[in-house]
């Protein structure tokens, strides 16, 4: 090999290790670099940061049995506010009650609250009292004289009143937990304090301070065996009515959710005639007539749907006689109830829609005369026949399209034996509905006259 070629090589292989070297100071300088920058990252100074799991650290016995007591605890500090208080002064109690409201955890112990308020102490599950000699409550419903009255009771309702007006909170836990859980405890507790909370029970729900839905507490099979459910609820009642009437209190138990009375009746005496023989030895008729009234609705709704679809069907008349006939057995309602659901039920099926204005009046008589045969079974004298002429009176009024109908409508009911002429002249001198009485009084007046003639000419030839 020739000096120039050693040379070559030599020239080649420094250049070569020269270039290793500069890569290597390259990748020193990044590495330092990096480190460097790394050493300078900010820290999370003060950051907590999250411990390992393990065992959580053990909490004294003292402070466990603290906290089983804290009712307690609330029990005794509100006495402490109440024991200043000279006895029956209700303002004052009212006053001290919202005063503690301030230092006392009222929404935490809202059920301990209205315990102590109600029947004078905490209570166990199972309704008795917490026996830790603690003393009764110097305010509560169950102080009140026996046997209770409306108008003392009162008093302390409206203690309750100003309470939740100030602290509206405090409704919620009171009908929804305190109410429903004292009521399935009744029948541990004497008569006296029993018969207390229905009374205050019943202010609550009039006042609008509790809904009825307590009551579904009273449908517990422990209570209604032994008839104690029908015991409070008649007594929860007579103060509602006593209060507010009838109107109101049907109107809360629907809201309530009491969709059957006979609930709080024991499985042996649930039907209509013993729930009328407690409630009118009560003195309270109007829950039967409620009832009653209530049911037969339910009754003719399902009566009048059901003869509308059979006429949808193009059954046959017969059928659905023996339909009507059946129901009757099954769910008797009143004749003239009755023959309100046939009415409402055929004619219902009717497809008015499909007629022109002008075509109105022929359809309604031709309707009328199809169906007269399927009511006529059931138009079973004067006071059934007037029903009917007054249910054909408000339909009338209520649609106007077919309102100058109404004395052919009668017409062809006299003509087909559905009522007769001494049914339309009683309607027309005293039986007719004050909708649109004096409109259909002035359209039919040629029909009565024509009826009143032709009984006079009958009792002339006789």
């Amino acid at each position: 090999m020739s000096e120039d070629s050693k040379r070559v090589g030599s020239d080649e292989v420094s250049s070569s290790t020269k270039q290793l070297t500069g890569t290597f100071s390259t990748c020193a300088c990044k590495l330092s670099t990096q480190a460097s920058t790394t050493a300078n990252k900010p820290t999370l100074a003060g950051v907590r940061l999250k411990a390992r799991k393990g065992k959580c650290p053990r909490v004294p016995r003292a402070v466990k049995a603290q906290a089983k007591h804290e009712p307690a605890v609330f029990r005794d500090q509100l006495y402490k506010h109440l024991e200043t208080v000279p006895e029956g002064d209700f303002d004052a109690y009212s006053n001290k009650l919202i005063a503690a409201g301030a230092t006392l955890e009222y929404l935490k112990y809202a059920e301990a609250l209205f315990n102590i308020l109600l029947v004078g102490g905490l209570l166990q599950p199972g309704g008795t009292y917490v026996e830790d000699g603690a003393p009764p409550s110097p305010f509560s419903v169950n102080n009140a004289a026996e046997p209770p009255k409306i108008e003392e009771l009162k008093k302390y309702v409206e203690v309750f009143n100003k309470l939740i007006r100030r602290y509206k909170y405090l409704q919620k836990p009171l009908e929804e937990t305190v109410l429903p859980a004292l009521l399935q405890y009744v029948n541990k507790w004497p008569e006296g304090r029993r018969d207390k909370v229905a009374v205050t029970v019943g202010l609550l729900i009039a006042q609008g301070l509790a809904s009825a839905t307590c009551l579904l507490s009273l449908t517990k099979d422990h209570l209604v065996k032994e008839g104690m459910s029908l015991t409070v609820v008649t007594i929860i009642f007579h103060t509602i009515i006593a209060e507010q009437g009838m109107d109101f209190l049907a109107g809360h138990l629907k809201k309530g959710g009491i969709k059957d009375m006979m609930l709080f009746l024991p499985a042996p005496k649930r039907d209509l005639k013993h729930l009328e023989e407690h409630f009118k030895a009560a003195s309270l008729p109007q829950v039967v007539e409620w009832y009653v009234k209530k049911q037969y609705a339910v009754v003719k709704e399902n009566v009048t749907s059901h003869l509308k679809e059979m006429c949808d069907d193009n059954e046959t008349d017969d059928r659905i006689i023996a339909y009507i006939k059946e129901s009757q057995v099954e769910s008797p309602l009143p004749e003239p109830e009755l023959v309100h659901c046939i009415w409402q039920g055929l004619m219902t099926s009717v497809d008015w829609p499909s007629a022109r204005p002008d075509q109105i009046e022929a359809l309604t008589i031709k309707e009328v005369t199809r169906f007269a045969p399927i009511m006529e079974p059931f138009c079973n004298g004067p006071k059934t026949e007037v029903a009917l002429i007054n249910v054909i009176q408000v339909y009338c009024y209520e649609d106007t399209k077919i309102i100058k109908t109404f004395p052919q409508i009668l017409k062809v009911l006299y003509n087909k034996d559905c009522v007769s002429d001494q049914a339309i002249v009683y309607w027309y001198q005293k039986g007719a509905k004050p909708q649109g009485k004096q409109h259909f009084l002035k359209a039919t007046e040629p029909l009565v006259n024509y009826l009143q003639a032709q009984e006079d000419e009958s009792e002339e030839e006789e």
